[in-house]
């Protein structure tokens, strides 16, 4: 846990970054300082997730897990839905419709993230101590691209959302001009900053004007010269790993055995691809399905393949096969090697990725951010040499070689590394001193 500075008694506001996959809280401390809410024992920020259990009675309000538990409940099969990238329905038709949460019940998604914001409001007021009615939200340059009309429409339902929660005064501020601030209290002269944000979905560039004239101001919409971004990062590296270290074990690739006159076939790979994509896993362990592949051990020209399939669907170790492609990623990032116990499926059985092999598997998408961020800087009418520094902020910008390819475009930028999970929230944080002074 980060440094607590006391709490500021007389200043009640709060600053929500509610990302598209994870969220974090920011307060007022003592001394103009900020604190970070525990939003989770041990944690300050938490995924972006709600799980509405459908284990109880249909006239009853559905018991709800938020963050991690509510990941886990999915996780564990337990019976209800799970709800994420709850902030993509903004300024879409869906937001005023109904869903199915389980158990018979419907809720309307405008009232699943009012719900989800009233839950991180009353955590805020559990550490200040007293009620809070103001607060400044982050939101991303375009909530809708090109479509200036479904981006207005956007912000006013996270505005209704977040005043259904409980708040009575709400702002906004850009996201990348939020993860900005940190860097600009400290410059004593203007600069043009590139904001990296890479998270588990989506990789976003963000060319920003910033400097000691400017940090006062309220409106930064000027000091954006320009934003880019792709839907592709930390999420579809674990499934592009999965898929090329841990699913050719379980038959991904292989071939059955051959038949006369024929060529052996390659083994339907559907069942593997859902495997490695994190939604769909659950999908995966459907009773009609798990009949269907138990009949398919025909299909194997090594019976090992099928017999480690079927274990993994029967004991539902999908999101733990998950989770080990997801840490051999960051092994082979920082030590050069990952060592992958599969040992669940097994005994002894292991595998291993290298950097170069890791590197390779998930060079289409490392290229395509690249591009991302060249793009960023084209669209302003910026010369490359003229962007003064590099801010990386984001879940993925933890893996080195993907930070050094970006800052390589720009060789004559520093780099400088933001908290990777909260600095939207922190400079949400600063942007609400001014917002509400004393």
């Amino acid at each position: 846990m980060p440094h607590r500075w006391p709490p500021h008694p007389g200043r009640s506001f709060c600053a929500i970054d509610f990302g598209t996959s994870n969220s974090a809280v920011a307060l007022p401390a003592a001394a103009g300082h900020t604190n970070l809410v525990e939003l989770e024992p041990g944690f300050v920020t938490m995924p972006t997730a709600v799980f509405y259990r459908a284990d109880g009675p249909a006239w009853e309000e559905p018991a709800r897990e938020y963050g991690r538990a509510a990941v886990a409940a999915y996780a564990d099969g337990l019976e209800g839905r799970l709800m994420r990238s709850m902030k993509s329905i903004l300024g879409s038709p869906l937001a005023q419709q109904t869903t199915d949460v389980g158990g018979g019940r419907g809720v309307r998604y405008a009232d699943i993230v009012a719900g989800y914001l009233r839950h991180l409001l009353a955590l805020a007021q559990r550490d200040a101590g007293q009620p809070i009615e103001r607060a400044v939200l982050g939101r991303p340059v375009y909530f809708v691209d090109d479509d200036p009309a479904r981006d207005a429409q956007a912000e006013a339902a996270l505005r209704a959302a977040a005043q259904a929660a409980g708040l009575r005064e709400v702002h906004f501020q850009f996201e990348p001009i939020a993860a900005a601030l940190d860097h600009e209290r400290s410059l004593e002269r203007e600069e043009l900053v590139l904001v990296a944000d890479i998270g588990g979905g989506t990789s976003d560039f963000s060319l920003v004007r910033v400097g000691p004239s400017r940090r006062t101001r309220a409106d930064r919409r000027e000091d954006i010269l320009a934003n880019h971004g792709v839907h592709v990062a930390g999420t579809d590296f674990d499934r592009h790993i999965e898929l090329a270290a841990i699913m050719p074990l379980l038959g991904y690739r292989a071939f059955g055995p051959p038949r006369a006159g024929e060529p052996a076939r390659e083994v339907p790979s559907g069942i593997y691809f859902d495997l490695s994509t994190w939604h769909l896993i659950n999908s995966a362990y459907a009773p009609a399905r798990l009949a269907e592949l138990r009949q398919m051990r025909g299909f194997y020209a090594e019976p090992r393949h099928h017999a480690r399939l079927m274990t993994t669907l029967e004991e539902r170790l999908g999101h733990a096969l998950a989770a080990a492609a997801e840490q051999a990623k960051i092994d082979a990032a920082t030590q050069g090697r990952s060592h992958i116990d599969l040992s669940i499926l097994e005994t002894g059985l292991a595998c291993g990725l290298s950097e170069r092999e890791a590197g390779r598997v998930i060079e289409a998408d490392c290229e395509r951010i690249e591009q991302a961020a060249r793009e960023a800087v084209r669209l302003a009418g910026v010369a490359p040499q003229a962007v003064d520094a590099l801010y990386f902020t984001g879940g993925s910008t933890g893996l080195a070689p993907l930070v050094a390819r970006i800052a390589a475009c720009f060789p004559q930028a520093r780099q400088a590394q933001g908290d990777r999970f909260a600095s939207v929230a922190r400079g949400l944080g600063e942007h609400a001193r001014q917002v509400f002074p004393e």
